[in-house]
């Protein structure tokens, strides 16, 4: 057993010192995985491997989801979706102390469920809501960490990228893990939303109220919102349905979003190529790391280090709740320094036998899906959450006056709403297991 951990350990170390040294994830994994495979076996086994593995990957039509979804986000981002979701959003509470704010995070809800990135959300309501927010004279850093947090609603109200690439990689249901998404993201709206309204109790200045809007301006921000809500109901009712699947859900929300474009003339042929080339470049980096993780993950399966290392847990008769609790933990700090994408696909290969060999009082499934959207709630708020938070390097982009010290301030009343959000999953896994089970 030593020496199986002895050849992981050094792996890892490798891979780690290629990540310090500024390698792309991909290649580093890749090249980490490859030495390892080649030092337990030989070179003309992983020349064999390498001769099929790739077309096998990356023909399996589960990965078609991928570049469908992210076309689907890139259209409605260009189309001036986000653009109309937070002016009816302004429109209906925007008059309030605090309104704006609690606009965009609404607006970022219903905004996820046509787009499955958080960093795409995060960039197109930094464009969409930042100006409004400090036209109003929101104060800078709260307005930019409030983009900053409704971000990670792309992500955590399905359909989202992160939990098809944790489907795929754990070989769970695409559908069952959205369902289970559900709620739990509804959970960070509210939230969101709460702290926004304590926040605007202790420090009113911060968020002073727009003066309100007639009746004829409501209901024509009203009507230009009809187009992306019906798109997203048919995107996430038609899975939750059984109607589509998810990757034929994808295609439809993608021909939809591109024929509301066409027909209100927000989609000219200069921005639709935009799309398509943001989609292969983000298509391209995606399935990199796919490709470098199924070579690091062979490496880790011949060491068998993952599998022992279960074996050894559940013999030591440690609660399994506290060794959840660790995990989780380890998902935070790792979130807040590496990419949240190369960090699952890294990790799962050596979480997942252990969750799934302790005892929840789960089955299998509801354990492997449970988890899923604990591993969800934690990469959003490594997205957030000092010192690196993609979505605030994201933002900070865009308000360059704005000092990113004073977006982690605006951030950190969130990360304590997404710290009791992840307890409250943690401690009720039929928040997240119950529309599962209602609908399967």
């Amino acid at each position: 057993m030593a020496d199986e951990f002895l050849v992981a350990s050094t792996g890892f170390a490798v891979l780690l010192g290629l990540i310090a040294l500024r390698a792309p994830i991909g290649l580093a994994m890749l090249l980490a995985g490859a030495a390892g495979y080649v030092h337990i076996l030989d070179t003309a086994a992983l020349l064999q491997y390498l001769k099929s593995t790739p077309y096998f990957l990356f023909a399996n039509y589960t990965l078609s989801v991928i570049p469908l979804f992210i076309l689907m986000g890139a259209l409605a981002e260009r189309g001036g979706l986000a653009r109309d979701l937070f002016t009816a959003a302004s429109a209906l509470i925007g008059h309030r102390r605090g309104g704006l704010a609690m606009g965009v995070i609404g607006a970022c809800a219903c905004f996820g469920a046509v787009c499955g990135s958080s960093v795409a959300t995060t960039a197109t309501f930094g464009r969409a809501a930042l100006p409004e927010l400090r036209r109003h004279r929101y104060a800078p850093g709260f307005a930019s960490g409030v983009i900053a947090v409704g971000g990670t609603l792309g992500i955590l109200i399905p359909p989202s990228v992160i939990l098809v690439v944790y489907a795929i990689s754990t070989e769970q249901n695409i559908a069952k893990l959205f369902m289970a998404a559900l709620l739990p993201g509804l959970l960070a709206t509210a939230l969101y939303i709460a702290t926004i309204a304590i926040l605007s109790r202790l420090r009113p200045g911060d968020m002073p109220p727009a003066a309100p809007i007639d009746a004829a301006e409501r209901r024509a921000a009203f009507r230009n919102v009809i187009p992306v809500l019906l798109i997203a109901l048919v995107v996430v009712g038609g899975i939750y349905g059984g109607v589509f699947t998810p990757t034929e859900s994808a295609g439809i929300g993608c021909v939809a979003v591109l024929a509301v474009g066409l027909a209100r003339r927000t989609l000219p042929g200069s921005a639709i190529r935009e799309a398509l080339l943001a989609t292969a470049e983000t298509t391209a980096m995606i399935f990199a790391i796919l490709l470098g993780a199924e070579v690091f993950n062979a490496f880790l399966a011949l060491s068998q280090a993952p599998d022992l290392l279960a074996v050894w847990i559940t013999e030591q008769g440690y609660p399994a709740y506290g060794v959840l609790a660790l995990l989780l933990f380890a998902y935070i700090v790792l979130g807040a320094v590496m990419d949240e994408l190369a960090m699952i696909l890294l990790t799962l290969p050596v979480f997942f036998p252990v969750i799934t060999a302790l005892d929840f009082g789960l089955t299998p499934e509801e354990t492997a899906i449970w988890f899923g959207i604990l591993v969800l709630a934690v990469v959003g708020i490594g997205l957030t959450a000092p010192p690196i938070g993609l979505n605030v390097f994201v933002v900070s982009g865009l308000a360059r006056d704005v000092p990113i010290a004073a977006t982690y301030r605006g951030v950190l009343p969130f990360l304590v709403a997404d710290l009791i959000r992840l307890m409250i999953c943690v401690m009720a896994p039929g928040l997240s297991l119950w529309l599962v089970r209602l609908l399967t």
